[in-house]
């Protein structure tokens, strides 16, 4: 048997479903996608460890034990049209896109969005859509969303996002500051819209950067 899909599994195994993940669409899609394809070719062979791994611009992939987290949390089926903030490699949203109908995935470094596109094109994952620009302003052209996940942290949600979210939508993201402690909340919108927040743990997440953000966006200027 290929190492990767031996690699795949036994993350499932040990770091994704002994630690309390449940959900067999989450189990499944974790042990379909091939992670080594969204990592550096000198991370390949540790693809599958239980912990981020550096990509370019300062980024990291996650760990995937908070990526089952998140999409668990997100409460997702084949019906559901999914925003995802902080694209990175692609992983996450590759992720999704094996349970959600549609994914629209947003990345503030064009290189790092060209990169996951390419990825993504190349596996074949069609319900993907990779746009580059400030992921702190959502994507209204897609909404609204059931379901919107984030790969980066900031002391308050962006109102944004709130506005694209469907009613009954799921919000999962790291809330806090940088050094200050984090934790991964699930923000769902109940009929009178106003958020209900569930806290999922404590998590460490690099700064949300854009318009709502932690800080301005200066790589975009």
């Amino acid at each position: 048997m290929d190492s990767f899909v031996v690699g795949r599994e036994r993350m499932v195994a040990e770091h994704i479903a002994a630690r309390g993940i449940r959900d067999e669409q989450v189990l499944d899609a974790m042990r379909r996608v091939p992670r080594e394809e969204f990592v550096r070719p000198s991370s390949r062979s540790v693809a599958y460890e239980d912990h981020p791994l550096p990509i370019s611009h300062g980024q990291t992939i996650s760990q995937p034990y908070i990526v089952a987290l998140t999409v668990e949390a997100a409460h997702i089926d084949s019906s559901s049209r999914v925003l995802d903030i902080g694209t990175g490699s692609g992983y996450a949203a590759a992720v999704l896109a094996e349970i959600a109908a549609d994914v629209v995935t947003i990345e503030r470094h064009p290189s790092l969005a060209d990169g996951a596109r390419e990825v993504l094109d190349r596996l074949g994952y069609a319900n993907v859509t990779v746009v580059t620009g400030d992921g702190t302003l959502g994507w209204p052209d897609g909404a609204p969303y059931d379901a919107i996940v984030v790969a980066a942290a900031a002391p308050r949600i962006p109102d944004p996002w709130l506005q694209e979210l469907a009613d009954g939508g799921r919000l999962v993201m790291p809330i806090g500051k940088p050094g200050l402690g984090q934790s991964l909340k699930r923000i769902t919108l109940g009929p009178d819209r106003d958020p209900r927040f569930e806290d999922l743990g404590g998590v460490t997440f690099v700064p949300l950067i854009g318009a709502f953000g932690t800080e301005p966006d200066r790589f975009g200027g």
